[in-house]
This record gives structure tokens, C-alpha cells and sequence, in this order.
């Protein structure tokens, strides 16, 4: 799987009990499922893990790894992002994509299509995903990552459309001189 595009579909946040059960933040569309893709393994490849998942423990999933029969154990994985390879995720509908593929897109400005930037990075604190964009100058800002605020997403073409008003590096006299 190290050759293949992998794609982070949980990470191991906590530990269960003394039997070596795990704490699972899953980031795949229905949480259950975490186990349905086989074998998962570490960021660099260098870990393989075999999974079960045995139920929920409040919002994450509790996890059963094979081999991993104590807390000890258990708890040195904390901090484990679990990757798959791409090729085992079901295909998409049009105008579908994964958050994976948003990272790298150009940021456009919604009033004039300019490029202000790309995303950095998407992150999920608990409330919904948030983009982080790296501005053209190198400057970071986090936005919501809904319609609202992100109108249009173009994996096609590589880019999306951005509300300037949340966009904390983008100066309101540069973007009127800009447009005008």
C-alpha cells in the first residue's frame, strides 16, 4: 500500500479499557465503517494494523487491534492517523469528491476571481471541517468549509471560490483597486 496514494480515514485519540482497545476519531462518511476497508497502517507505512470496530465510546469508535492486548500497548498508538490505500474507496458521484482532494486547489475570490492563495489544509475540530489557506504571501487563515463560505469547488479545473470577508490577509482597498 506504501506506493499507492493513501488517504487518512481515522486517527487513535484514546484508549478503552485495560484489554487494549482503542479510541477512534473516524474521519470516513458513515463512522461504522472504519473497519469495511481491510487492513489500515500508519502514516509512513511502517505499521500494519488489522481492525474491529466494537462499538462507540460517546462520539469516537471503540477499536479492537489485532495484537494489541493491553492498555500499555494501546496507548503507545495514541496520535496514530490510519491510512488506506485510494484505490479501495468507492467510486464517486459527479460533482463528488474527498476533503483529500481539496488540499494543494488554487483559492479564488468569489468578487473577482482572483487567486489569493491555496489550501493548505482541511481539519475537523468537531463542529464541521475548516479549510486552511496559505495566501500567495504565505500568511495562514481558517475558514468554514461549507456553501456559505465556499460556494464553488472545482477538483476538475483545481480550484475553489472563497467569501474575501473571511479571509483574514486580504486587504478591502487592495481587493476594491483590484476589481475596479
Amino acid at each position: 500500500m506504501t506506493s499507492a496514494k493513501k488517504v487518512c480515514i481515522g486517527k487513535i485519540v484514546g484508549v478503552h479499557g485495560i484489554k487494549g482497545e482503542v479510541k477512534v476519531k473516524s474521519f470516513t462518511e458513515v463512522d461504522t465503517n472504519l473497519d469495511k476497508y481491510g487492513p489500515v497502517e500508519n502514516k509512513d507505512g511502517s505499521k500494519h494494523f488489522d481492525i474491529k470496530v466494537i462499538g462507540h465510546s460517546k462520539e469516537l469508535l471503540r477499536v479492537k487491534i489485532k495484537g494489541i492486548d493491553d492498555r500499555t500497548t494501546a496507548e503507545s498508538l495514541q496520535g496514530t492517523e490510519l491510512y488506506i490505500s485510494r484505490e479501495v474507496l468507492p467510486e464517486l458521484e459527479t460533482d463528488e469528491f474527498y476533503l483529500e482532494d481539496l488540499i494543494g486547489l488554487k483559492v479564488l475570490l468569489q468578487e473577482n476571481k482572483a487567486q489569493v492563495g491555496t489550501v493548505a489544509s482541511v481539519y475537523n475540530f468537531g463542529a464541521g471541517d475548516v479549510l486552511e489557506i496559505k495566501s500567495t504571501e504565505g500568511e495562514l487563515t481558517m475558514i468554514p468549509f461549507n456553501k456559505q463560505y465556499v460556494p464553488e469547488v472545482n477538483i476538475k479545473d483545481g480550484y475553489i471560490i472563497v467569501e474575501s470577508v473571511l479571509l483574514n490577509f486580504i486587504d478591502e482597498e487592495e481587493n476594491v483597486e483590484n476589481e475596479g
